[in-house]
């Protein structure tokens, strides 16, 4: 569904409110289908945001793991090498 909406559990350091609000922002606007909110809507557009990420936050900080947490650096390195197979011999597309 929302491929631009991250794994946020057991990471070190823990989310951020930035990373959750930002993850919960895709999350309205996949809901809504909007990008960007008509002024009428925009603030049950924010509304939603906030309720969302509330939720959000409470969830990620109440999971519970034995695993350890996930290097963010080690994490976003590996996401790079998938990109980059995955696109390779691809440079005609733009």
């Amino acid at each position: 569904m929302c491929r631009n909406i991250k794994t946020l559990f057991n990471f070190e350091p823990p989310a951020t409110d930035e990373e959750i609000y930002l993850s919960c922002q895709q999350f309205v606007r996949k809901l809504s289908g909007f990008t960007k909110p008509s002024i009428k809507n925009e603030a049950v557009f924010e509304q939603a945001i906030e309720d969302v990420a509330s939720i959000a936050r409470r969830l990620v900080d109440n999971l519970q793991t034995d695993a350890v947490p996930k290097n963010r650096d080690v994490e976003a390195a590996k996401a790079k090498a998938r990109t980059a197979a995955r696109f390779a011999g691809n440079s005609e597309r733009v």
